[in-house]
């Protein structure tokens, strides 16, 4: 079996792959692992303690195609796969598994290790050009690959698990879905996912830094603007070009299919800051009413800082039509409630998302019609398998993305 990609489904490949195959993995960079050892800020959210359909809950794309592959290894059994070879785990808030460490590295060290004992036969700064193919009258079947050198090397399973565009720093190109794509198989466009989202930076850029916990947002769509298209309760950041954080980055996830290729939204889209959850629009008002009373002949601005972050201020009261210098006795009932009602729903305009090099993981890929969900076969090209990122599955964080790593990788290596 020749395995290309030597990033998480790749080396998850080989060492399933090694108790049947003679395994050789070919790593374009100088290095296994690049992509997994930025995961989860060098941390590497391994995986999800969740159950299975907790986990196809949180997969945005094609979770029906993915049901063979975690019911065939899921997050409990990565889990003791992971502790068997040597690496201490810890689960933390939202059932986040961690190497213990809390280093990324120590998990391509455990994978490099278990290839290692399985005698893998690992070729670094290796990069293929081709696909090799044969025809017949009936199928086409793959038997190897071209190298960039034009070293041909033959097999009889080839496992492409080469992953998306993101983070092209790690090598990430989508070189061999565009081969497979000249080769007559179906591939969906490659999409930034799990990423920050582009703003009005007359609000956002002075507000960089600002990190909001405990609020909620709700995304709307212009057209339909009694029903939010999403809604996440958590912790988010204003950024010099929009906002990012926990909560924006799983709203992007849910939000794909309403931004074309360009990046852009193909509908007027935007998100409301609800900065008080915890009250409701009467609780609110009375709790603003009693900041008033105690503080009658004060400005605004002065007033308004027991209830907002400093900085945030100005750009609510001016959404609310006051103004910060404003005496907290000369505000109206009608203004009031106008700035209630901009305290449960600040509004942005979204009007783009960031590239791929900002982008947790690409949506995207080769579309899962081509592919056995039992085998991660290719069902036009015999003898040719694939596993990860390059397949058009993408969930939310939280280690669920690694976890369609791992049991496709699975798969893959039957």
């Amino acid at each position: 079996m020749i395995i290309v990609g030597g990033g998480a489904a790749g080396m998850m490949t080989a060492i399933f792959a090694a108790e049947n195959y003679k395994v050789t993995l070919l790593e374009k960079n100088e290095k296994l692992g690049k992509k997994l050892f930025i995961t989860g800020k060098g941390r590497c959210n391994l995986t999800n303690a969740c159950d299975e359909e907790t986990f196809l809950k949180n997969v945005m794309s094609n979770p029906k195609f993915l049901y063979s592959a975690i019911y065939s290894l899921n997050s409990e059994q990565v889990m003791k796969y992971f502790t068997d070879w040597g690496l201490s785990i810890k689960t933390e808030r939202g059932n986040r598994v961690f190497p213990t460490s809390d280093h990324s590295s120590d998990v391509i060290r455990t994978l490099e290790r278990e290839m290692e004992r399985r005698g893998v036969k690992v070729r670094l700064n290796t990069k293929v050009s081709r696909i090799l193919t044969v025809s017949s009258e009936s199928s086409e079947k793959v038997t190897g690959v071209r190298l960039a050198t034009g070293e041909e090397l033959y097999a009889d399973v080839v496992v492409l698990a080469t992953g998306g565009v993101s983070y092209s720093g790690t090598g990430a190109s989508g070189e061999c879905v565009t081969m497979l794509e000249k080769l007559g198989i179906d591939v969906r466009p490659f999409q930034p996912s799990l990423v920050p989202f582009e703003s009005d930076l007359s609000i956002c850029k002075p507000l960089m830094g600002l990190s909001l916990k405990n609020v909620e947002v709700s995304f709307y769509r212009a057209s339909k603007p009694k029903k939010p298209v999403y809604q996440e309760f958590g912790e988010m950041l204003f950024t010099h070009f929009g906002v990012s954080g926990p909560i924006i980055l799983s709203a992007s996830g849910k939000l794909q299919k309403y931004f074309g290729t360009d990046r852009k939204p193909k509908e007027e889209l935007y998100l409301l800051i609800d900065w008080k959850p915890a009250l409701d629009r009467d609780q609110l008002d009375g709790r603003v009413l009693r900041e008033f009373d105690q503080a009658k002949n004060k400005n605004l601005q002065n007033v308004m800082e027991t209830l907002l972050p400093k900085a945030a201020v100005p750009y609510v009261l001016a959404q609310a039509g006051l103004h910060t210098e404003e005496k907290v006795h000369e505000v109206t009932q009608e203004e009031r409630r106008k700035l209630v009602e901009t305290l449960k729903g600040f509004r942005l305009p979204i009007l783009g998302v960031r590239g791929f090099d900002e982008a947790i993981i690409s949506a995207g890929g080769i579309s899962v019609k081509e592919i056995d969900p039992k085998t991660m076969e290719l069902k036009k090209l015999s003898g040719l398998r694939v596993a990860g990122e390059m397949i058009d599955c993408d969930a939310l964080t939280g280690g669920f993305n690694l976890q369609i790593a791992w049991c496709t990788a699975y798969l893959a290596a039957q």
